[in-house]
């Protein structure tokens, strides 16, 4: 019998990104392509970069593979693809094809538990309606999987994360708790329905909730995964050039993640580094309970699409208002 996947990683999903505040400065320091082609680059920590190929076409790419976030191999890997697949959703764009990414102890888990893994990502890509056409393989101790995927936009149609207003509302589409979920399971706290409840989430596509923030009109798009939701939110307020303010009870929890961030026995080592990271930035009202801090620095995995919108607008995305854009110190909050 092989041991359980979540026990090999000495992190879960997104929450073994490195952290936001080390990432900074080192891709401050790199070069910028002058390419005249490149519409989007790293300059505003967006999703995805966007390449324009003739005067009606550009392609949106990117990367994400993590370890594994629960124990069921095909479902972690419908969780990776779907995560991978949503930067493509968050720049307005339509997933074309992905590569998978495989870093796997085949004399460990055996061939079995890859092949689901693959199924899963598979079934994910499929959904999406683009096509998996290869990938690259390394041996590792350390599952980790993902994909690289490619995907199609108008260039007039792209959705940044850089498009904020003044007096936008803040949408989050899917609610935040994966971080303590998975935390949860490596120290067995987890029962089976809050699993389930979670990769329920974790799986759910982005697809209509970016047709949504289209049709509403959304100025700035971007999903929320490992930098919580105070990382994500700092990111599109700093590159649209406004302050935040969230509202902590109106965001949305896994049902059964408030009872776990209680205590910190189920605070994920990522999330610890966005709650010292967003301390930087964030400023927290007093009334705010320690419960709703830790759910708003959650290091969520395959997590909403947050949309910035016109407020008369916001009802027709499915989501819920967790705050708005205001003017000031670019890149701020406000947790209240």
């Amino acid at each position: 019998m092989t041991a359980p996947l979540t026990s090999l990683s000495h992190g879960a999903g997104c929450g073994c990104k490195l952290s936001a505040a080390d990432l900074r400065p080192i891709v401050a320091s790199l070069p910028r392509s002058a390419d005249p082609r490149v519409l989007v680059a790293a300059d505003t920590a967006d999703d995805a970069g966007v390449v324009q190929l003739t005067p009606d076409l550009a392609i949106v790419q990117t990367a994400d593979f993590f370890t594994p976030i629960v124990d069921d191999p095909y479902a972690f890997g419908r969780i990776a693809a779907t995560n991978a697949l949503s930067d493509i959703y968050a720049m307005g764009g339509r997933p074309l094809s992905a590569l998978n990414l495989v870093a796997y102890p085949l004399e460990t888990l055996g061939p079995d538990v890859l092949r689901e893994i693959l199924r899963g990502g598979g079934d994910a890509v499929a959904a999406a309606g683009a096509a998996v056409v290869g990938g690259h393989s390394i041996d590792d101790p350390e599952p980790k999987y993902g994909m690289a995927v490619t995907g199609v936009v108008a260039p007039d149609a792209v959705l940044t994360n850089a498009g904020g207003r003044a007096g936008d509302a803040l949408v989050l589409t899917k609610p935040l708790g994966a971080g303590a979920v998975a935390t949860a399971i490596k120290r067995g706290l987890a029962d089976p329905e809050l699993v389930e409840r979670a990769i329920a989430v974790m799986t759910t596509l982005n697809d209509v909730a970016a047709d949504q923030a289209r049709a509403a009109g959304a100025h700035a798009l971007t999903d929320v995964t490992g930098f919580g939701l105070l990382g994500h939110v700092h990111e599109l307020a700093a590159a649209s050039g406004v302050a935040a303010e969230i509202d902590a009870t109106a965001v949305p929890a896994i049902d059964g993640v408030m009872e776990l961030l209680e205590t910190d026995a189920a605070l994920a080592g990522g999330s610890r580094r966005n709650r010292a990271d967003a301390e930087t930035f964030s400023t927290f009202a007093d009334g705010v309970p320690e419960a709703r801090r830790r759910l708003v620095c959650d290091a969520m995995t395959s997590g909403g699409l947050l949309a910035a919108v016109a407020p008369e607008r916001a009802g027709e995305i499915d989501g819920a208002v967790v705050g708005r854009l205001v003017a000031g110190e670019p890149g701020t909050i406000v947790v209240g």
